[in-house]
């Protein structure tokens, strides 16, 4: 049991320690698809970095991306949804113990 913990932490490590990627899915899960919204949606947040994180996004099967004719969606898979509710989580333990 301590294994699939220690698994599942190291999961959630790696992407949690990649800058702007808890940021990225959480504005995914709002409701911001494709790429416009997601870089608006976020403040400092370059072309270059929102590019090289859903590349990594993608490779992780966090999310999917869509093309619909010529536009190109970005959605969260349930692995991607697993995380927001783990970030929501971890805000709320924040928000309740930490008084912030």
């Amino acid at each position: 049991m301590s294994n699939k913990v220690s698994s599942g932490f190291e999961i959630l490590h790696e992407l949690i320690k990649l800058t702007w990627v808890p940021e990225i899915i959480k504005s995914i899960a709002l409701g911001n698809e494709n790429y416009t919204t997601i870089l608006k949606s976020i403040p400092y947040l370059s072309h270059t970095e929102l590019n090289r994180k859903l590349k990594i996004l993608l490779s992780k099967n966090v999310i999917i991306r869509q093309e619909e004719g010529s536009k190109i969606h970005y959605r969260l898979n349930s692995f991607g949804e697993d995380l927001v509710h783990i970030f929501n989580h971890l805000e709320e333990l924040e928000e309740k113990y930490l008084g912030a």
